[in-house]
């Protein structure tokens, strides 16, 4: 017929290969965007983490602190003051009360230390006892010097989006990494979108079983940082425990040497 082109098969072979060829164009490309949607997504849960654990310290921080720790029959404080400088280097000396007074902990790398004026003795405190009580509370020696790191010793995944303390926040997933020695099976936390604040986290141990339970209240301006100036922490398996720390003071970002941070200055600081 005129002005009517005559079917070729040729032409149909031509058409299905091109369709074939778009069709496994678009299914590499579907396989792309999700391969590189999950890289992003793991950068991004690093980052928030990483962003959140500098918020709270800083080059270096000087802060003093009271701690309260609560048990059904009766309350103990303690106050102290802590030094760190980095991720590797830390210090804490109690002030009070009279019979701990002196005692301190030093973070060098790796290594933990801990000096008893009582008995005049400097102990190194082996990886065993980082899971141990803090000076009998519900904090552990490890989360008080922060041996481990949350940004390098674990893996991080976003698993939603919840509200804490009335604030939006991201909850991540922490999964050690392997090979590496930390003390918790798994942490969960709860991280402030606006001003990637730790507001909440959960300690799990290697059974997954719920061990502690952190909360930051009563957010403030504290070294021109805004952050939670209390931290509650309340063990799963003891109804009625908690610890309670409340920052007095901090401040970041002070002169501070690594010389500051040594076994014999231990003995000494005030």
């Amino acid at each position: 017929m005129a002005g009517r082109k005559a079917f070729r098969p040729a032409s149909c072979a031509a058409a299905f290969t091109t369709l074939k060829f778009m069709k496994t164009r678009t299914t590499y490309l579907t396989m792309l965007v999700l391969l590189c949607t999950g890289v992003i997504a793991a950068q991004s849960a690093t980052e928030i983490i990483r962003r959140a654990d500098a918020k709270v310290r800083g080059q270096s921080s000087f802060s003093e602190m009271k701690m309260t720790i609560v048990r059904p029959g009766w309350t103990r404080e303690i106050r102290m003051k802590s030094w760190s400088k980095g991720s590797e280097l830390a210090l804490i000396l109690i002030t009070a009360p009279a019979r701990d007074q002196g005692t301190a902990f030093l973070k060098r790398n790796r290594e933990l230390w801990n000096w008893q004026p009582s008995i005049d003795r400097t102990i190194k405190m082996p990886p065993s006892m980082l899971l141990q009580s803090w000076m009998g509370s519900d904090f552990t020696n490890d989360d008080l010097v922060k041996e481990s790191s949350s940004v390098d010793d674990y893996q991080h995944r976003i698993l939603g989006t919840e509200t804490v303390e009335g604030r939006s926040c991201w909850k991540l997933e922490l999964v050690p990494r392997p090979n590496v020695a930390v003390v918790w099976g798994k942490i969960l936390m709860w991280v402030d979108k606006q001003d990637y604040m730790q507001l909440k986290a959960e300690f799990y141990d290697e059974d997954n079983y719920l061990v502690n339970t952190m909360v930051g209240k009563s957010v403030k301006t504290l070294g021109g940082q805004l952050l939670p100036s209390v931290l509650e922490v309340t063990p799963a398996d003891s109804p009625g425990n908690k610890t309670v720390v409340e920052y007095v003071s901090l401040r970041f970002n002070e002169a501070i040497s690594d010389d500051f941070f040594t076994v014999q200055n231990m003995r000494r600081v005030r």
